[in-house]
């Protein structure tokens, strides 16, 4: 697998994962647990974005 799609497809899953963590800490309650799960989204965001520019410039 490239680098670029193996990025992508990590961050699409960090990100799906911290949303999820997000909604739960919501839903409990749990202000560390938001906290983490917006962290970890947005972490994801940003690997998925960076696969997206690996693979435009050919890595």
């Amino acid at each position: 697998m490239k680098r670029s799609t193996k990025n992508q497809a990590d961050g699409k899953f960090h990100a799906v994962k911290g949303k999820i963590k997000e909604t739960a800490g919501k839903l409990i309650d749990d202000p560390e647990l938001e906290a983490e799960g917006v962290g970890e989204k947005i972490g994801g965001k940003v690997q998925e974005k960076v696969g997206q520019v690996e693979k435009v410039v050919g890595k």
